[in-house]
């Protein structure tokens, strides 16, 4: 998106620099990256930046109204609602399409996630590029004038809070299965906390503890990675204990997964601009009567993750066949630019800002981001296999 330092850096690139790069990512913690690590970072220009955080400003405005707050209490369905919900969320990701218009990037959203991301190996991620490439000076993966130590301040106070680390824990369940684990292994580091698999949780009444050598633990605080349409759980008496009353605070309170995330879009298309979110429906409220260019938009699951159940060829006929329409939503799709230039076909970006809500803060604080860069139908990795210069990385901002 800066075409002088996108030159430099895709002149200055070797496939040995990379594999050096990469191998540094795979062996310096207890996991390696089970997902395809990018050739490159995003450069982005300080006024497209502001055009993030403003398009950011404004949605979260209008998850702070009345109006939202209410409807989105539908999406807690009937017994997995957690008791003692925070006032708000403690992590908010936000992904935008990079799109054009006429001669101008411009950001379009895409969804949301009252949810942690990648916090800890984004941060891993941004040493590892700067030890392995020449990043420009005056460029920031941080926001909020923030710097590796003070971000993981921030992360320490979010997660930790007051209590002993070895008190709180990171929760997910089989940890060593999932494709995002090396994040585990980066917030270990960086906080000191230990990662558990559900089914090594103990309990005593109200009480939840794990062993480490021996030891019973208990346990005070829980950093939430712990999604209940996780595939990997056998059945929902896995989770049902969250709905009981225990004595332990949430480190990002389990209900917010649900009331900001792709259910938050047919919501947020009535209380955003338009040029910041795009059209969206509910699908059992259209009540077959859908938009006429059905073409131009894509069919989404609510709560399925990591695009499973995503259909971009909408037609009448399939929305008419769905057995459960009220848990789907329809998206007008959007036209991502192709603003990476790599050494064979331009790169698509989405940005995923990170923030930080701090308890009895006013407003959320921009921490950091993560960047997926394709050239497929899609972002994710599965629909980029045979494709170079895509993947997970981040982007420098322009200071």
């Amino acid at each position: 998106m800066i075409p002088d330092i996108r030159r430099r850096y895709n002149a200055a690139f070797s496939v040995e620099r990379y594999q050096r790069f990469l191998h540094s990512v795979n062996s310096s913690l207890r996991y390696p990256a089970d997902f395809k690590v990018s050739e490159t970072p995003l450069f982005i220009p300080a006024a497209f930046a502001s055009q993030l955080l403003a398009a950011c400003d404004q949605i979260i405005a209008a998850l702070q109204t009345p109006t939202y707050r209410q409807r989105s209490a539908s999406a807690l369905s009937a017994g997995y609602a957690v008791p003692h919900e925070d006032e708000h969320t403690l992590f908010l990701q936000i992904d935008f399409a990079i799109c054009r218009e006429g001669d101008r990037y411009v950001p379009r959203l895409i969804e949301l996630q009252g949810f942690p991301s990648l916090f800890g190996f984004q941060a891993f991620l941004d040493l590892q590029f700067r030890q392995h490439f020449d990043i420009p000076a005056g460029f920031n993966f941080y926001f909020s004038g923030l710097d590796y130590g003070s971000y993981v301040n921030v992360l320490r106070r979010a997660i930790v809070a007051d209590h002993d680390p070895e008190k709180v824990i990171l929760l997910e369940v089989m940890p060593d299965a999932q494709g995002t684990r090396i994040d585990f292994a980066a917030t270990e580091q960086m906080l000191g906390i230990r990662t558990v698999a559900l089914d090594q949780l103990k309990r005593k009444g109200s009480r939840l503890f794990y062993e480490v050598d021996g030891r019973r633990i208990p346990i005070e605080r829980i950093y939430n990675r712990v999604i209940r349409d996780d595939p990997k759980l056998k059945d929902s008496a896995e989770i049902a204990w969250l709905a009981d009353d225990l004595k332990v605070s949430w480190a990002g309170h389990p209900n917010w997964y649900y009331r900001i995330s792709k259910y938050s879009l047919p919501i947020l298309h009535e209380l955003v601009a338009a040029e910041i979110v795009p059209p969206c429906y509910f699908v059992d409220q259209l009540r077959g009567s859908y938009p006429a260019d059905l073409n131009q938009y894509v069919l989404k699951p609510l709560f399925l993750f990591s695009g499973a159940g995503v259909q971009l060829e909408v037609t009448g006929e399939l929305l008419d066949s769905l057995a459960d329409p009220q848990n789907y939503i329809l998206q007008r799709k959007v036209q991502y630019a192709a603003c990476v230039e790599t050494p064979d076909d331009a790169a698509f970006a989405e940005v995923r800002m990170l923030y930080v809500w701090q308890r009895g803060e006013a407003h959320p604080l921009p921490v950091s981001n993560l960047v997926r860069l394709s050239k497929g139908k899609m972002m994710g990795v599965r629909y980029n296999r045979d494709k170079t210069w895509v993947g997970s990385t981040l982007a420098y901002i322009e200071q």
